[in-house]
């Protein structure tokens, strides 16, 4: 793949209508990539201190979002902690939107990128 880096702001960059900020406590599900679309992956780590956070910036910057389809390819798996989240790493959710971009499959995309850690599995 090829980066380009700057220090200049995606909003400075890209049209609003162009910029999809993925964040998962987006209602609107990622159904596909659009190839004229920007996607601004966050980069937040403490999904309990940063609730909702990267979906308050992205409507206070009237962007569109979206979120993975986790919920509605894989399941809950039971554990120990009774831990579930849809909270990824940047690299994790790079990972799933690079093999669905290869793929066309959410679910191989799904396995690619979300460790079992996480408290979903694909269904058998």
């Amino acid at each position: 793949f090829q980066m380009d880096t700057t220090q200049e702001s995606y909003l400075d960059l890209f049209p609003l209508d162009a910029i999809v900020y993925l964040t998962p406590d987006s209602e609107n599900v990622l159904e596909d990539i659009d190839p004229n679309k920007v996607y601004v992956l966050g980069g937040l780590v403490d999904e309990s201190i940063h609730k909702k956070l990267t979906l308050q910036r992205a409507q206070e910057q009237s962007l569109q979002t979206a979120r993975l389809p986790i919920r509605e390819y894989m399941v809950k798996t039971v554990n120990t902690k009774n831990y579930h989240s849809e909270t990824l790493a940047v690299n994790q959710v790079f990972d799933v939107l690079s093999t669905y971009y290869e793929t066309r499959s959410w679910p191989a995309a799904l396995k690619a990128g979300v460790s079992s850690g996480k408290g979903y599995v694909l269904p058998d």
